[in-house]
């Protein structure tokens, strides 16, 4: 085998931004059980950290505010989508002749675990992009694709990290160029919401696709969209963990102009006027609730160019 390339000895760090389902409409339901969607993403300045660096054996070492959480869980350290990522794109690379040094991973997890916001996905999707820069290979864009796919439904589009509309069970990615960014407010009561029972209290699966999004960039003909629509998934993930009721008025009563529920939860948002006004938000919700998790960011804008 021929080595993919020099290693970047110095190592490489990739960000793994937060996903935001400003909106997230079930359509339907294919015969193999999966749900079709249709929803509106972009990704925030918050997430996760990963930093790859060559090493004599493979190795995962997790740090940052749920490190601690995400290692006590049986899937923290061993068979988690950051070494099913890792070991996939290898076997592809081998595939095509090409050895891959063993790496170092470090994992900074500053996203709660398993809250709606691609904190996984978005760290499977970081390890591609990364793995690919230290071992200075390249893939096509399709076979790329099909191992993200393998990782999960949400780990295509976490693989662009950009505003985009995801329909089918998530893989059928359409960029939007025109989505403004947005100061937002992402809060979580740290309790854990079970996807598949939200999947199975919902009462209709088969509901009408989102319409089309405004074709400028501006912010408040975008909020005034967003919100016309909503997230199937919030009223049963709310009947099962009442606590994201609450979130959701602690965001709105501190100012957020749209709230809502991301993903299948419990993380939801607040979108706000400014940074400063989300700062100032989560200054106010942190004192009323100390432990829950309250972060101010901002999205990526699409790339118009």
């Amino acid at each position: 085998m021929s080595p993919a390339g020099p290693v970047i000895s110095a190592g490489v760090v990739e960000a793994a931004p937060a996903k935001i389902n400003l909106a997230l409409h079930v359509t339907g339901r294919r015969e193999d059980g999966y749900h079709l969607l249709d929803s509106i993403v972009t990704f925030a300045e918050a997430g996760d950290r990963l930093t790859f660096a060559a090493a004599s054996e493979d190795s995962l070492s997790l740090s940052g505010r749920f490190g601690a959480a995400l290692a006590a869980d049986p899937k923290g350290t061993g068979d988690n989508l950051v070494t099913k990522a890792r070991d996939l794109l290898r076997e592809a690379l081998h595939h095509r002749g090409l050895d891959t040094l063993p790496v170092e991973i470090t994992l900074e997890k500053n996203l709660p675990i398993a809250s709606g916001i691609g904190g996984g996905s978005a760290d499977a999707a970081a390890t591609l992009r990364g793995l690919l820069r230290l071992w200075n290979a390249d893939l096509p864009a399709s076979e790329l694709a099909a191992i993200a796919l393998r990782l999960g439904a949400d780990v295509p589009m976490c693989l662009a990290s950009r505003p985009l509309r995801a329909s089918g069970i998530g893989e059928a990615i359409t960029p939007l160029p025109g989505m403004p960014s947005f100061a937002m407010v992402l809060a979580n009561p740290l309790k854990a919401v079970s996807t598949p029972e939200v999947f199975r209290r919902l009462e209709k699966k088969d509901n009408p696709p989102i319409s089309s999004p405004p074709p400028v960039a501006d912010r408040e003909a975008w909020v005034a969209w967003l919100s016309t629509l909503r997230n199937d998934l919030e009223a049963p993930a709310r009947a099962l963990l009442p606590e994201i009721g609450r979130v959701c008025d602690m965001l709105a009563e501190s100012g957020g102009d749209l709230v809502r529920m991301s993903g299948s939860g419990a993380t939801c948002f607040g979108l706000y006027g400014d940074y400063a006004a989300a700062e100032a938000a989560v200054s106010h919700l942190s004192r009323q609730q100390s432990r829950w998790y309250f972060q101010a960011t901002r999205t990526i804008a699409g790339e118009t160019s």
